[in-house]
């Protein structure tokens, strides 16, 4: 049950919140909070909500299995291997650098671009790179979650993921910034220190069981040594007793998780071309981040909203051509990742004619991919499920009227407290926001408080969701690297704890200034 062990978390999960819906009444904020009795969820309905998640979250599954399917077709491709082992290479001796500079990557570009979605293209690389340096899994998953968790927390321009407290509070996106810069930064050097910590644990683990088994060989040869000589002496056979029988101990190799991640090794003298592959994935990279960062929301830009207006409403003899061609398309700065899904298939046809692979080793390399995806787009059903399920019965805001009612106005403490409830009960920013955010407005009726409220609920947010069994992120993560959360908690606790002492210590110094 180990190599399930994440959904067991999440099955538990849905249970605890259905029996919540029996436990607590349901409420919601509407100019006023209303009351509406308990609204229980019912057995038709454990099975009927993960339906439901589909029909409203399903693209984001669909998306995964998409990038699964990518993945897939370029294990096909001798070139993505040998870009691999390119970047490995250039990174030797200096492999907890480049796994520091991925880490800071991915934070800045969630901080800035709201990219914790759109990344998942490119973490089956990274965590393949990370693997082949010879890190292990909880190392490539505590550089890839980590790093986007540690982003989310400190949220610069990432309009999406802050679009909600800005409406609701009436803040702009820049409202401390440089407390936001400040989370970012220690947050980072919190991330990089304690996975250091957990790469040099690791090594000594493995140290001492490499010398256990050792032991443990030599000690079953002389064993066995042993028994052949008092057998020998026994013996009444006078040449089998002039014989000292050799025994050898053959250890069966084992497929290491290198291998599972990672495609086949290609031969040095199989010439292969890998600037093309580069070209793609770069193009596919600088999409990503033109189409995700929020030019109107964050920056007050309408270029690329004019420009899509130009191209898809431009006439050829009276024809709009190209409307037509690209059918709807959303203007960069609004994408989401289901537009992604056409740049990916896009990518794959390409690199499939650039490299000349075989149709059926497409086929067959895609549906790979995409049995090797089931896992983790099962899982993020199943999140969102957790997400219908308070949403149809909100239960949720009873709570935080009962934490926010032990305090007169807003504080720190217990509005971080409720802030890691409604992160933990809601698997999406937006709506974890949503579920608190306008009740506490009456509750806290300074405005002058808001900007911190905003700051404390984002930070929080990132923070819970490093370990939240509703955070898509981790727990896609962890089911695609076969992790158990259970392993995956003794490792990030410590950085929990740490990480939320420097987020008080801030909001504190905040509330004295």
């Amino acid at each position: 049950m180990k190599k399930h062990n994440t959904f067991k978390v999440v099955l538990i999960t849905i249970l605890v919140f259905m029996l919540l819906t029996w436990i607590l009444p349901a409420a919601y904020y509407s100019s006023g909070y209303v009351d509406q009795g308990r609204v229980q969820m019912g057995l038709f309905d454990l099975f009927n909500y993960p339906i439901t998640a589909i029909s409203y979250f399903g693209y984001i599954a669909l998306y995964v299995l998409v990038v699964g399917g990518l993945y897939g077709v370029l294990n096909k491709i001798d070139a993505y291997r040998v870009l691999l082992d390119k970047l490995v290479a250039k990174s030797k001796g200096k492999e907890k650098v480049w796994l520091s500079v991925i880490m800071v990557l991915l934070a800045v570009l969630t901080s800035v671009c709201g990219l914790q979605l759109g990344l998942v293209i490119f973490f089956p690389m990274l965590i393949s790179i990370i693997l082949l340096m010879g890190y292990d899994k909880v190392t490539s998953a505590l550089a890839v979650v980590g790093s986007t968790m540690i982003g989310i927390a400190g949220t610069t321009f990432g309009y999406g993921n802050t679009n909600i407290i800005m409406s609701v509070l009436s803040i702009k996106i820049t409202s401390e910034m440089i407390s936001k810069v400040i989370i970012l930064v220690i947050g980072l050097a919190l991330l990089i220190f304690n996975t250091l910590m957990y790469i040099k644990k690791a090594k000594v683990v493995e140290s001492k069981a490499k010398k256990a088994s050792t032991k443990a060989v030599k000690t079953t040869k002389t064993t066995k040594s042993t028994k052949t000589t008092a057998k020998t002496k026994s013996s009444k056979t006078t040449k089998a007793a002039s014989k000292e029988e050799e025994v050898i101990v053959v250890k069966e190799e084992k497929a290491t998780d290198t291998d599972k991640y990672v495609p086949a090794k290609v031969s040095s003298r199989k010439k292969v071309t890998v600037w093309p592959l580069v070209v793609m994935l770069s193009l596919v990279f600088i999409i990503l981040i033109l189409a995700f960062i929020s030019w109107a929301g964050a920056f007050s830009n309408t270029a690329f909203e004019k420009a899509t207006e130009a191209v898809t409403g431009f006439k050829v003899f009276g024809f709009t051509l190209f409307g037509k061609l690209l059918g709807t398309v959303n203007a960069f700065g609004a994408w989401t990742v289901s537009d992604m899904i056409t740049v990916m298939m896009l990518a794959i046809l390409l690199l499939a004619l650039i490299y000349k692979v075989k149709f059926d080793d497409v086929i067959d390399g895609f549906v790979s991919g995409v049995k090797r995806a089931l896992a983790p787009a099962l899982m993020i059903i199943l999140i969102y499920t957790c997400l219908v399920i308070v949403t149809y019965h909100p239960f949720q805001l009873v709570i935080y009227k009962a934490i926010l009612g032990i305090t007169k106005g807003f504080n720190v403490l217990t509005g971080s407290i409720v802030a890691i409830l409604a992160s933990l009960f809601n698997a999406d920013p937006a709506y974890a926001f949503q579920s608190v955010l306008p009740y506490l407005t009456s509750v806290v009726t300074s405005t002058d408080n808001y900007p911190l409220v905003g700051l404390v609920f984002q930070s929080i947010y990132g923070l819970t969701m490093l370990v939240a069994p509703t955070s898509v992120i981790l727990m896609g993560v962890l089911s695609y690297l076969e992790i158990p959360y259970s392993k995956w908690f003794k490792t990030i606790w410590k950085l929990l704890v740490e990480f939320l002492i420097i987020l008080l210590v801030i909001f504190a110094i905040i509330v004295l200034i």
